[in-house]
Protein backbone atom coordinates (compact mmCIF):
# COMPACT_ATOMS: atom_id res chain seq x y z
CA UNK A 1 0.00 0.00 0.00
CA UNK A 2 1.22 3.24 -1.11
CA UNK A 3 1.93 5.76 1.81
CA UNK A 4 0.33 9.06 2.12
CA UNK A 5 3.57 10.91 1.13
CA UNK A 6 3.81 9.02 -1.87
CA UNK A 7 0.00 9.58 -2.62
CA UNK A 8 0.26 13.59 -2.48
CA UNK A 9 3.51 13.91 -3.88
CA UNK A 10 2.97 14.67 -7.83
CA UNK A 11 6.08 13.57 -9.04
CA UNK A 12 5.84 9.80 -7.26
CA UNK A 13 2.27 9.60 -9.10
CA UNK A 14 3.91 10.96 -11.83
CA UNK A 15 6.89 8.27 -12.01
CA UNK A 16 4.24 5.78 -12.21
CA UNK A 17 1.88 7.41 -14.81
CA UNK A 18 3.99 8.20 -17.96
CA UNK A 19 0.91 10.00 -19.43
CA UNK A 20 0.48 12.66 -16.29
CA UNK A 21 1.15 15.91 -17.81
CA UNK A 22 3.68 18.51 -16.38
CA UNK A 23 2.76 20.28 -13.60
CA UNK A 24 3.36 23.03 -10.54
CA UNK A 25 5.49 21.88 -7.83
CA UNK A 26 5.69 23.72 -4.31
CA UNK A 27 8.95 24.95 -3.23
CA UNK A 28 8.71 22.78 -0.08
CA UNK A 29 8.25 19.65 -2.11
CA UNK A 30 11.72 20.13 -4.04
CA UNK A 31 13.48 21.30 -0.98
CA UNK A 32 12.42 17.93 0.48
CA UNK A 33 13.64 15.74 -2.40
CA UNK A 34 16.94 17.20 -2.56
CA UNK A 35 17.90 17.71 1.26
CA UNK A 36 17.32 21.37 1.00
CA UNK A 37 19.52 21.45 -2.11
CA UNK A 38 22.54 19.97 -0.57
CA UNK A 39 25.79 20.05 -2.29
CA UNK A 40 25.75 16.19 -2.13
CA UNK A 41 23.21 16.01 -4.43
CA UNK A 42 24.32 18.43 -7.18
CA UNK A 43 24.74 16.97 -10.10
CA UNK A 44 25.67 19.30 -12.52
CA UNK A 45 26.04 23.21 -13.08
CA UNK A 46 26.59 25.53 -15.26
CA UNK A 47 26.08 29.68 -16.57
CA UNK A 48 22.52 29.93 -15.69
CA UNK A 49 21.69 26.84 -13.66
CA UNK A 50 22.39 24.26 -11.21
CA UNK A 51 21.40 20.84 -11.07
CA UNK A 52 20.36 18.46 -8.06
CA UNK A 53 19.71 15.01 -8.10
CA UNK A 54 15.92 14.81 -6.05
CA UNK A 55 15.34 11.73 -4.18
CA UNK A 56 11.63 9.71 -3.89
CA UNK A 57 10.43 7.02 -2.63
CA UNK A 58 10.07 5.09 -6.22
CA UNK A 59 12.64 6.74 -7.95
CA UNK A 60 14.92 9.64 -8.96
CA UNK A 61 14.06 13.10 -10.74
CA UNK A 62 16.69 16.13 -11.53
CA UNK A 63 15.90 19.28 -10.55
CA UNK A 64 17.29 22.40 -12.17
CA UNK A 65 17.23 25.59 -9.96
CA UNK A 66 17.80 28.56 -12.61
CA UNK A 67 20.44 31.41 -11.42
CA UNK A 68 18.01 34.31 -10.67
CA UNK A 69 19.80 37.67 -10.92
CA UNK A 70 18.69 39.03 -13.80
CA UNK A 71 15.48 39.96 -15.65
CA UNK A 72 16.73 37.82 -18.54
CA UNK A 73 16.42 35.06 -16.92
CA UNK A 74 12.92 35.27 -15.79
CA UNK A 75 12.52 35.62 -19.53
CA UNK A 76 14.68 32.52 -20.25
CA UNK A 77 12.45 30.60 -17.36
CA UNK A 78 9.33 31.13 -19.15
CA UNK A 79 10.52 30.24 -22.36
CA UNK A 80 12.09 27.07 -21.12
CA UNK A 81 8.43 26.31 -19.47
CA UNK A 82 6.55 27.48 -22.71
CA UNK A 83 8.44 24.82 -25.01
CA UNK A 84 9.24 22.63 -22.75
CA UNK A 85 5.10 22.17 -22.31
CA UNK A 86 4.20 21.67 -25.86
CA UNK A 87 6.87 18.73 -26.08
CA UNK A 88 6.23 14.80 -25.25
CA UNK A 89 9.13 12.53 -27.78
CA UNK A 90 10.98 9.70 -26.86
CA UNK A 91 14.54 11.28 -27.59
CA UNK A 92 13.26 14.66 -25.33
CA UNK A 93 14.22 14.86 -21.98
CA UNK A 94 11.13 14.15 -19.93
CA UNK A 95 9.77 17.32 -18.38
CA UNK A 96 7.70 17.00 -15.06
CA UNK A 97 7.50 20.20 -13.39
CA UNK A 98 7.95 23.54 -12.63
CA UNK A 99 8.09 25.88 -9.33
CA UNK A 100 7.98 29.65 -9.84
CA UNK A 101 8.29 30.86 -6.22
CA UNK A 102 8.48 35.09 -5.32
CA UNK A 103 9.12 36.53 -1.38
CA UNK A 104 9.47 39.61 -0.03
CA UNK A 105 12.98 39.65 2.03
CA UNK A 106 15.00 42.48 4.12
CA UNK A 107 18.41 42.74 3.40
CA UNK A 108 20.60 44.61 5.49
CA UNK A 109 22.37 47.29 3.65
CA UNK A 110 25.19 49.62 5.52
CA UNK A 111 22.86 51.71 7.55
CA UNK A 112 19.13 50.70 6.13
CA UNK A 113 17.21 47.70 5.67
CA UNK A 114 16.04 47.26 2.49
CA UNK A 115 13.18 45.07 1.17
CA UNK A 116 13.38 42.93 -2.16
CA UNK A 117 11.84 40.20 -4.08
CA UNK A 118 13.61 37.14 -4.28
CA UNK A 119 12.89 34.99 -6.90
CA UNK A 120 13.33 31.54 -7.36
CA UNK A 121 12.55 29.29 -10.41
CA UNK A 122 12.73 25.60 -10.58
CA UNK A 123 12.61 22.88 -13.52
CA UNK A 124 11.80 19.36 -12.49
CA UNK A 125 12.83 16.57 -15.41
CA UNK A 126 13.12 12.39 -15.53
CA UNK A 127 16.76 11.45 -14.38
CA UNK A 128 19.19 10.32 -16.94
CA UNK A 129 21.29 7.80 -15.20
CA UNK A 130 24.06 8.24 -18.17
CA UNK A 131 24.80 11.96 -17.95
CA UNK A 132 25.38 14.30 -20.79
CA UNK A 133 26.39 12.79 -24.29
CA UNK A 134 29.83 15.19 -23.48
CA UNK A 135 31.51 12.63 -21.10
CA UNK A 136 31.10 9.76 -23.62
CA UNK A 137 32.40 11.41 -26.79
CA UNK A 138 35.90 9.74 -27.55
CA UNK A 139 37.80 8.57 -30.90
CA UNK A 140 36.99 5.50 -32.32
CA UNK A 141 40.04 3.66 -30.37
CA UNK A 142 38.04 3.67 -27.09
CA UNK A 143 34.58 4.15 -25.81
CA UNK A 144 31.22 3.79 -27.27
CA UNK A 145 30.84 1.37 -30.09
CA UNK A 146 30.21 2.51 -34.02
CA UNK A 147 26.54 1.10 -33.51
CA UNK A 148 25.87 2.87 -30.35
CA UNK A 149 27.31 5.99 -31.77
CA UNK A 150 24.81 5.59 -34.77
CA UNK A 151 21.81 5.06 -32.53
CA UNK A 152 22.64 7.90 -30.64
CA UNK A 153 22.72 9.79 -33.85
CA UNK A 154 19.60 8.65 -34.86
CA UNK A 155 17.64 9.76 -31.67
CA UNK A 156 19.52 12.85 -32.40
CA UNK A 157 18.04 13.57 -35.83
CA UNK A 158 14.52 12.39 -34.69
CA UNK A 159 14.07 14.65 -31.73
CA UNK A 160 15.14 17.61 -33.48
CA UNK A 161 12.94 16.60 -36.62
CA UNK A 162 10.29 16.53 -33.66
CA UNK A 163 11.38 19.83 -32.50
CA UNK A 164 10.89 21.48 -36.22
CA UNK A 165 7.90 19.88 -37.58
CA UNK A 166 6.40 17.40 -34.78
CA UNK A 167 3.50 20.00 -33.67
CA UNK A 168 1.57 23.53 -34.59
CA UNK A 169 4.68 25.54 -33.97
CA UNK A 170 8.35 25.04 -34.83
CA UNK A 171 10.84 24.75 -31.94
CA UNK A 172 14.33 25.82 -32.35
CA UNK A 173 16.49 24.79 -29.66
CA UNK A 174 19.52 27.53 -30.01
CA UNK A 175 21.66 25.58 -27.96
CA UNK A 176 22.19 22.43 -29.01
CA UNK A 177 25.34 20.83 -28.36
CA UNK A 178 26.37 17.39 -26.61
CA UNK A 179 25.99 18.96 -22.89
CA UNK A 180 22.43 19.28 -23.76
CA UNK A 181 21.93 15.78 -24.92
CA UNK A 182 21.49 13.18 -21.80
CA UNK A 183 21.48 9.34 -21.95
CA UNK A 184 18.98 7.34 -20.74
CA UNK A 185 19.93 3.70 -19.06
CA UNK A 186 20.09 2.30 -22.61
CA UNK A 187 22.12 5.23 -24.43
CA UNK A 188 18.72 6.66 -26.01
CA UNK A 189 19.45 10.81 -26.33
CA UNK A 190 17.33 12.91 -25.03
CA UNK A 191 17.66 16.55 -26.16
CA UNK A 192 17.50 18.96 -23.24
CA UNK A 193 17.61 22.77 -22.28
CA UNK A 194 15.51 25.02 -23.79
CA UNK A 195 16.84 28.16 -22.18
CA UNK A 196 17.68 29.77 -25.57
CA UNK A 197 14.65 27.86 -27.28
CA UNK A 198 12.27 30.22 -29.95
CA UNK A 199 8.76 29.15 -30.96
CA UNK A 200 7.46 29.73 -34.86
CA UNK A 201 4.54 30.45 -36.21
CA UNK A 202 3.86 27.61 -39.02
CA UNK A 203 4.83 30.17 -41.44
CA UNK A 204 7.65 31.80 -40.13
CA UNK A 205 11.03 31.15 -41.23
CA UNK A 206 13.16 33.38 -39.46
CA UNK A 207 13.58 36.15 -36.75
CA UNK A 208 16.40 38.71 -35.97
CA UNK A 209 17.98 39.18 -32.08
CA UNK A 210 20.59 41.49 -31.22
CA UNK A 211 21.13 39.28 -27.91
CA UNK A 212 22.66 36.34 -29.53
CA UNK A 213 23.84 33.51 -26.70
CA UNK A 214 25.30 30.17 -27.27
CA UNK A 215 28.13 28.09 -27.24
CA UNK A 216 31.30 28.94 -29.48
CA UNK A 217 31.95 25.78 -32.04
CA UNK A 218 28.04 25.21 -32.01
CA UNK A 219 26.74 27.89 -33.50
CA UNK A 220 26.36 29.27 -37.09
CA UNK A 221 27.69 31.82 -38.69
CA UNK A 222 23.97 33.45 -39.22
CA UNK A 223 23.50 33.11 -36.13
CA UNK A 224 26.38 34.61 -34.73
CA UNK A 225 25.41 37.44 -36.48
CA UNK A 226 21.62 37.59 -34.90
CA UNK A 227 19.69 35.73 -37.61
CA UNK A 228 17.44 32.06 -35.96
CA UNK A 229 16.38 30.28 -38.68
CA UNK A 230 15.53 25.80 -38.06
CA UNK A 231 19.10 25.88 -40.01
CA UNK A 232 21.21 27.17 -37.51
CA UNK A 233 20.18 24.22 -35.44
CA UNK A 234 21.19 21.81 -38.28
CA UNK A 235 24.42 23.62 -38.30
CA UNK A 236 24.82 22.39 -34.60
CA UNK A 237 23.79 18.61 -35.15
CA UNK A 238 26.51 18.28 -38.20
CA UNK A 239 28.82 19.14 -35.50
CA UNK A 240 27.72 17.48 -32.87
CA UNK A 241 27.50 14.40 -35.56
CA UNK A 242 31.19 15.22 -36.40
CA UNK A 243 32.59 15.20 -32.80
CA UNK A 244 30.51 11.93 -31.91
CA UNK A 245 32.54 10.63 -35.64
CA UNK A 246 35.62 11.90 -34.34
CA UNK A 247 35.75 12.62 -30.75
CA UNK A 248 36.98 16.16 -31.76
CA UNK A 249 35.13 19.60 -32.51
CA UNK A 250 35.95 21.08 -35.96
CA UNK A 251 36.89 17.73 -37.56
CA UNK A 252 35.41 17.63 -41.10
CA UNK A 253 37.87 15.80 -43.50
CA UNK A 254 36.35 12.33 -44.34
CA UNK A 255 39.82 10.90 -44.90
CA UNK A 256 40.47 12.06 -41.03
CA UNK A 257 37.42 10.19 -39.92
CA UNK A 258 37.68 6.86 -42.22
CA UNK A 259 41.08 6.69 -40.84
CA UNK A 260 40.11 6.64 -37.42
CA UNK A 261 37.34 3.95 -37.71
CA UNK A 262 39.31 1.55 -40.25
CA UNK A 263 41.48 -0.18 -37.76
CA UNK A 264 38.55 -0.91 -35.08
CA UNK A 265 36.18 -3.36 -37.50
CA UNK A 266 36.29 -7.05 -38.52
CA UNK A 267 37.60 -7.67 -41.81
CA UNK A 268 34.31 -9.32 -43.11
CA UNK A 269 32.05 -6.13 -42.78
CA UNK A 270 34.95 -4.08 -42.46
CA UNK A 271 34.07 -2.47 -45.68
CA UNK A 272 30.47 -2.03 -45.21
CA UNK A 273 30.66 -0.33 -41.80
CA UNK A 274 33.46 1.70 -43.18
CA UNK A 275 30.58 3.16 -45.71
CA UNK A 276 28.02 3.93 -43.36
CA UNK A 277 30.70 5.77 -41.12
CA UNK A 278 31.40 7.86 -44.57
CA UNK A 279 27.59 7.96 -45.34
CA UNK A 280 26.84 9.89 -41.76
CA UNK A 281 30.18 12.10 -42.29
CA UNK A 282 28.80 12.98 -45.47
CA UNK A 283 25.56 13.45 -43.86
CA UNK A 284 27.39 15.88 -40.87
CA UNK A 285 29.29 18.37 -43.59
CA UNK A 286 26.16 19.15 -45.77
CA UNK A 287 24.98 19.94 -42.18
CA UNK A 288 27.84 22.66 -41.49
CA UNK A 289 27.66 24.23 -44.89
CA UNK A 290 28.36 27.72 -44.29
CA UNK A 291 25.35 28.41 -47.01
CA UNK A 292 21.81 27.60 -45.12
CA UNK A 293 20.26 27.00 -47.85
CA UNK A 294 22.41 24.29 -48.63
CA UNK A 295 22.21 22.44 -45.57
CA UNK A 296 19.18 19.77 -45.08
CA UNK A 297 16.46 19.74 -43.50
CA UNK A 298 15.31 17.27 -40.58
CA UNK A 299 12.90 15.84 -43.09
CA UNK A 300 15.96 15.28 -45.68
CA UNK A 301 18.41 13.52 -42.56
CA UNK A 302 15.52 11.46 -41.75
CA UNK A 303 14.94 10.31 -45.19
CA UNK A 304 18.83 9.64 -45.57
CA UNK A 305 18.93 7.56 -42.75
CA UNK A 306 16.38 5.57 -43.47
CA UNK A 307 17.65 5.16 -46.81
CA UNK A 308 21.30 3.72 -45.22
CA UNK A 309 19.82 0.88 -42.90
CA UNK A 310 18.41 -1.73 -45.34
CA UNK A 311 21.83 -1.35 -47.37
CA UNK A 312 23.60 -1.85 -44.68
CA UNK A 313 21.82 -4.58 -43.08
CA UNK A 314 24.47 -5.31 -40.60
CA UNK A 315 22.26 -2.97 -38.17
CA UNK A 316 21.43 -5.45 -35.71
CA UNK A 317 24.27 -7.27 -35.48
CA UNK A 318 25.72 -5.41 -32.49
CA UNK A 319 22.66 -5.64 -30.06
CA UNK A 320 24.54 -8.63 -27.76
CA UNK A 321 27.72 -6.91 -27.09
CA UNK A 322 25.97 -2.99 -27.37
CA UNK A 323 23.53 -4.64 -24.30
CA UNK A 324 26.62 -6.10 -22.72
CA UNK A 325 28.59 -2.75 -22.98
CA UNK A 326 25.45 -0.34 -21.68
CA UNK A 327 25.28 -3.14 -18.72
CA UNK A 328 28.76 -2.31 -18.20
CA UNK A 329 28.26 1.73 -18.28
CA UNK A 330 25.59 1.78 -15.96
CA UNK A 331 27.30 0.41 -13.48
CA UNK A 332 30.24 2.50 -13.76
CA UNK A 333 28.64 5.56 -13.88
CA UNK A 334 25.40 4.94 -11.88
CA UNK A 335 25.44 8.30 -10.28
CA UNK A 336 24.82 10.57 -13.89
CA UNK A 337 25.95 13.46 -14.58
CA UNK A 338 23.91 17.06 -15.86
CA UNK A 339 25.67 19.87 -17.15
Amino acid sequence: MESEASVCNPLELMLIDESAEPTALSLSLLKSITNNFSDDLKIGSGGFAVVYKGNLENGTVAVKRLTQTLEMHETLFQQEVDSLMRVRHKNIVRFMGYCSDTQGKVWKLPGKNVMAEERQRFLCFEFLPQGSLDKHISDATHGLKWMERYRIIKGICEGLHYLHHGGPKKIIHCDLKPANILLDHDMNPKITDFGLSRLFDEKQTRAMTSNVIGSMGYMAREYMNGQITLKSDIYSLGVIILEILTGQKGSSKIDNVLGSWNSQFETSLGDTRLEHVRECAELAIKCIDLDPDKRPDTRDIIKRLAEMEPVYDFLNTDSAATTVSNHELIISNHDGAYT
